[in-house]
């Protein structure tokens, strides 16, 4: 005779965690039954999963609750009583924190340069290793595209020359320069048009080399690139800059991790969006940062269930990306902020066990977190609960706000504002406070680049992400710049000094074509004021320099002819019979 299982209640879960010395009264009823693999009463089925989280990865790392030889990471009573612990009221709590204190003196720029330069201080993220891969990669991409092109079809790569590494980074500084100088359409930064002209990039390069640059710009050898990782096209390089990163600079105390969102709204499999961020659709990468300098320490791009994350047993999707970013950090005595899509006692349980603190919003529905009161709270009003390790909080300001730490006590502090309707001080919990002040990290270096970010809409999504790194490494270069010369300049200049630099050091100069379509009419020519001066003389020439008059080779007051003049309009930069040419055309707007 078999017998079923029956639902426990909620009363009987609590009493045989928390409240039974002995398992023997429940041994007979598990010894009757038929099967092991029977399925479990509702109520206790979020005891035996402790995560429904779908992980994003299937690598096996030990849990919170699992060392290497464990049995599935299932926790034992005393654990599960030890983690969750019994929350109650707290006035006076002090966290016992991270076992470690951390270390400052060993934080900062890891690499001193004897003369840091903008130049230097940006090589030591896009080495010269780094581009000499892009440039090679770049021409097998081209000659693939010329192996491809249809016999007796020309086009622009027919002209191909191969480039270089002096090459390359000139590319870099023009397409830096672009995010200082905006225009929309590409072609027009090479316009003879006087209203929008910016001579300054024909010199760089002509219009076509830098396109055909751009179109074969490549990071990777197709022929043995590993076709199921989603990110194979940029892989190589993202794995260089954030290697780089985490080389050169050692993060202070705190750290913040939050999601960045690159605008991208063509086909891509792994697109997102997020409502919140500015951009709504794009690709999101999930970002540590330094909160005293606000360096990038380091990008994980989110590519779904591929993303490149080590899964931990107990700590579903947040949890683990969190671990994974830290895990170079842990048992140092760091403190990390996180909003509320991270936040769990779960994770700051595991942290606190690795030597880190952290502190976040939560959701109050999160698995492990406190019952606070049902009461409408005023606004301003704040209740605390603690478990032992750590604090959350139930705070009214505009609508209630959860809090979770394991380093803050149960205090609050003035803001130094005041309410302008009561006249009484604005006070917060400490906690939130320095939430506040170290939580946006991430969102301003989206917003410094934002202003002079280089990354152009393009129809390739790797191009893209690319132009957003590089635009990473600019910005860690400043920071690494500033910390070793200790000079404070606004980040534009940094990016202009550093253009020069590279130019300086990169760049032959050429000489800009002077054939062509001829330039547009200039609209300033029936304003201001206009003098005739002779044409300068040529080496060829001498003395006997002439020029064709524009008005008599294109005036359409009368016939065309070809006259050669030795005057000219130093300011329209035009040459002109002195009479009736230099009159009709300063007067008269169809001359």
């Amino acid at each position: 005779m078999s017998f079923k299982r029956r639902p426990l209640t909620n009363m009987e879960i609590l009493e045989i965690f928390f409240y039974s010395d002995n398992e023997s009264e429940y041994e007979s009823q598990e010894s009757d039954s038929d099967s092991d693999c029977e399925e479990l009463p509702p109520n206790l089925v979020a005891i035996e999963n402790p995560e429904s989280e779908v992980p994003l990865s299937t690598d096996e790392v030990p849990g919170p609750f699992e060392d290497a030889g464990g049995d599935g990471g299932r926790p034992t009573v005393d654990e599960v009583q030890e983690f969750c612990g019994i929350w109650k009221a707290a006035s006076h709590f002090i966290p016992p924190g991270p076992a470690v204190c951390f270390d400052e003196s060993q934080s900062g720029v890891q690499r001193p340069l004897p003369f840091p330069t903008e130049a230097e201080c940006f090589k030591l993220f896009l080495t010269e290793e780094l581009v000499g891969n892009i440039v090679e990669e770049t021409n097998r991409y081209a000659l693939e595209l010329q192996e491809k092109r249809e016999p007796g079809v020309r086009g622009k790569l027919a002209k191909w020359v191969t480039t270089t590494i002096n090459e390359m980074y000139t590319f870099l500084v023009t397409v830096l320069l672009m995010g200082i100088v905006k225009k929309n359409p590409l072609r027009e930064y090479w316009s003879t048009d006087p209203m929008f002209a910016t001579p300054f990039f024909a010199t760089l390069f002509s219009q076509d080399r830098f396109l055909a640059l751009l179109r074969c710009l490549h990071f990777v050898n197709n022929a043995t690139a590993i076709l199921s990782d989603p990110l194979h096209k940029i892989r190589n390089v993202i794995i260089s800059l954030t290697s780089a990163f985490g080389r050169v600079f050692v993060p202070y105390k705190d750290l913040c991790i939050d999601e960045s969102l690159m605008l991208w709204k063509g086909r891509l499999a792994f697109r997102q969006y997020i409502p919140s961020k500015r951009h709504r659709f794009g690709v999101k990468f999930f970002v540590m940062c330094d909160v005293k300098t606000g360096f990038v320490q380091d990008i994980i791009v989110y590519t779904g269930s591929t993303t490149d994350i080590k899964h931990y047993e107990g700590l579903g999707v947040s949890g683990s990306v969190v671990m994974t970013m830290l895990a170079p950090h842990l048992g140092k005595g760091h403190t990390l902020y996180v909003d509320n899509w991270y936040s769990s006692p779960t994770l700051f349980q595991h942290l606190l066990s690795n030597s880190t603190g952290a502190c976040g919003t939560v959701r109050s529905n999160r698995k492990g977190m406190p019952a606070f009161g049902c009461r409408k709270m005023q606004r301003g009003e704040v209740e605390f609960k603690e478990n032992g390790q750590q604090l959350a909080l139930k705070w009214h300001d505009k609508r209630d706000v959860h809090v979770l730490s394991t380093v803050h006590t149960a205090t609050v502090s003035a803001t130094g504002k005041v309410d302008h309707l009561t006249g009484e001080r604005k006070i917060k919990p400490d906690c939130v406070l320095d939430y506040n002040l170290k939580m946006g990290a991430v969102d301003k270096a989206d917003m410094i680049n934002s202003f002079v970010e280089c990354a152009r809409k393009t129809t390739k999504w790797y191009k893209k992400i690319f132009f957003h790194l590089i635009d990473t490494a600019v910005l860690n270069s400043s920071i690494v710049h500033r910390q070793l010369t200790g000079k404070v300049i606004t980040y534009q200049k940094y990016r202009e000094n550093l253009m020069r630099e590279l130019l300086e050091e990169h760049h032959t100069p050429r000489r800009p074509s002077t054939g062509g379509r001829p330039a547009a009419d200039n609209p300033l020519r029936l304003t201001a004021r206009h003098f005739p001066c002779k044409v300068p003389q040529t080496a060829a020439q001498g003395s006997h320099t002439r020029r064709h008059c524009k008005v008599c080779l294109s005036g359409t007051r009368r016939s065309k002819q070809r006259k050669l003049t030795k005057y000219m309009c130093l300011a329209c930069d035009t040459p002109l019979c002195v009479s009736p040419c230099f009159e009709e055309y300063h007067t008269l707007k169809h001359y």
